[in-house]
């Protein structure tokens, strides 16, 4: 585990410190032309030597090597402007699932799907996954009998900055709730009952304040339900 954990810690080094703004443009503007694609990979393998210190590991450091510099490159390649953001967080799961891989066939040697893929994992994930887009959807569904258009008239937000704020707290009720920490779920109600109360005192509109308050209903309850019924069905 602890060749896991400087593996890891080698890749968040090398990824985030020791790559700066102007390595990456170059990179996204010459792709496999860019000389820096090239240094920062042999920073990589440098820094997975000297965290490890053990020459006999070469493969599987060669390993992780070869396969950051695929998903570079293809990322790289297949991003543009608009899926940019989604292409680093694609990169960095793909590169956390690499090393994980790598390590449990070249040190563990006992990778097995059926550890992974069981069915209190594929349960979690479903939670998770359900508790993001499809309840979005399922409550803008319901809230399309009204106009939010004409209640939040004169009162902008950031794009989509509701829908993903709606995912984070589904999932932070969702962990708190198998977690059995109920208290955290009060404190997040709280909150954001905080944040939202300047909105709703200077809303002179009891439309918008009733919107507010039906689609937290909603949220936490969906999110609530959920985390129940995953800790009975695991």
């Amino acid at each position: 585990m602890i060749i896991l954990l400087k593996l890891f810690l080698a890749h968040i080094i090398g990824d985030f410190f020791l790559q700066p703004k102007k390595w990456v443009k170059e990179k996204e503007s010459k792709k496999l032309k860019s000389l820096k694609l090239y240094i920062h990979i042999a920073i990589h393998i440098a820094l997975l030597f000297i965290l490890t210190w053990d020459v006999t590991l070469w493969p599987l450091i060669i390993t992780i090597s070869v396969s950051h510099f695929i998903i570079d490159v293809t990322k790289l390649f297949f991003q543009n402007k608009k899926t940019k953001r989604l292409w680093f967080f694609i990169d960095q799961v793909l590169h956390v699932v690499s090393i994980f891989i790598a390590y449990t066939l070249l040190i563990e040697n006992n990778f097995n799907v059926e550890t992974i893929i069981t069915k209190q994992t594929l349960l979690l994930f479903l939670c998770i996954l359900f508790l993001t887009q499809p309840v979005s959807i399922i409550m803008k569904t319901i809230f399309s009998k009204w106009n939010i258009a004409k209640l939040t008239q004169g009162n902008e937000s950031l794009k989509d900055a509701g829908m993903y704020i709606g995912i984070l707290e589904r999932i932070l009720v969702f962990v708190f709730v198998i977690l059995n920490h109920w208290e955290a779920v009060g404190f997040l109600i709280t909150a954001k009952s905080v944040f939202r109360f300047g909105d709703l005192k200077e809303s002179k509109h009891r439309k918008l304040t009733e919107y507010i308050l039906i689609g937290t209903l909603i949220s936490f309850g969906i999110a609530i339900f959920v985390g129940i019924l995953y800790a009975y069905l695991k």
